[in-house]
């Protein structure tokens, strides 16, 4: 019997997310879930999918696939959790928040016999299995993480949400040794202050601790390019012998790697027992 999924949101991500559960032979899409204020508005590729704005009137879910901006995964998991559908999100929120999280969703997945799993992207995600291994190989040194240069999901996502912006992109531009510059490109409304927007995008938790440069454009849209990318060294010790030098290096293009990840999670999520 095929993996009943629901998508919920169509925006970068859940896009990917439907063609990649439409290619996986085990699962069957269930249909999409979008807000109130998008139903009017249905894209001519969801011709033929159930689009609805409860996933109750779906049917049978298994699966939902959270393509939501980070900061709503919280409580819409704990909405889906709470009816016994397991979830999959890509949270990207690194440090406390993770953790208090996967604490929480922990707590009412085994309530509702339901499986959570958090932060299946690519960063925290596959990034995240390939510094282990090697950590693994090398368990003394350091790894430093360099993305980009690319746009950045859940940073682009931060930005737009600011009083004053009508659109936004934010391009992670690696300096080498983990230390990253973010360049935000953004589209003002017509009675926006912009040293008010500078002042909200680089004081949020996404941006504060990086050198972030905003710059005020006509139309977003024309610099947008979802490639992204990351190369991951290591420089450290097995056993006792040094000088153990590791890469990792990707080119990608971000949604449809992340919404594939999040797709095979979906199918791991049928096997873990209840719980994040």
């Amino acid at each position: 019997m095929k993996i009943k999924v629901a998508v919920a949101g169509y925006g970068n991500i859940g896009k990917y997310a439907v063609e990649a559960i439409q290619e996986a032979p085990d699962m069957e899409l269930a249909g999409v879930v979008r807000r109130k204020s998008s139903m009017g508005d249905i894209p001519a590729n969801l011709a033929g999918i159930a689009v609805t704005e409860n996933v109750m009137e779906l049917g049978k879910v298994d699966v939902a696939l959270l393509c939501i901006p980070t900061r709503s995964i919280p409580e819409t998991a704990q909405y889906y959790l709470s009816m016994g559908i397991h979830t999959v999100d890509s949270f990207d929120i690194h440090g406390d928040a993770l953790w208090n999280l996967l604490q929480q969703l922990d707590r009412t997945g085994k309530k509702n016999k339901a499986v959570s799993i958090v932060s299946a992207g690519w960063d925290p995600g596959s990034d995240s299995v390939i510094r282990a291994l090697m950590e693994a190989m090398a368990p003394k040194g350091i790894t430093y993480t360099n993305f980009g240069p690319g746009m950045s999901m859940g940073h682009t996502v931060a930005a737009k949400s600011k009083p004053g912006v009508r659109n936004a992109l934010s391009i992670t531009v690696p300096s080498g040794l983990g230390v990253h510059n973010r360049m935000v490109y953004v589209e003002l409304e017509p009675d926006a202050e912009f040293d008010n927007v500078e002042h909200e995008i680089k004081t949020d938790a996404y941006f504060i601790k990086d050198n972030t440069i905003i710059t005020q454009v006509h139309n977003v849209n024309d610099l947008i390019d979802v490639g992204h990318g990351v190369l991951m060294e290591r420089k450290g010790v097995s056993g006792v012998t040094h000088n153990q030098l590791l890469e990792f290096r990707m080119k990608i293009n971000n949604p449809a790697l992340t919404a594939q990840i999040m797709t095979s999670c979906a199918r791991a999520a049928m096997r873990q027992n209840p719980g994040a």
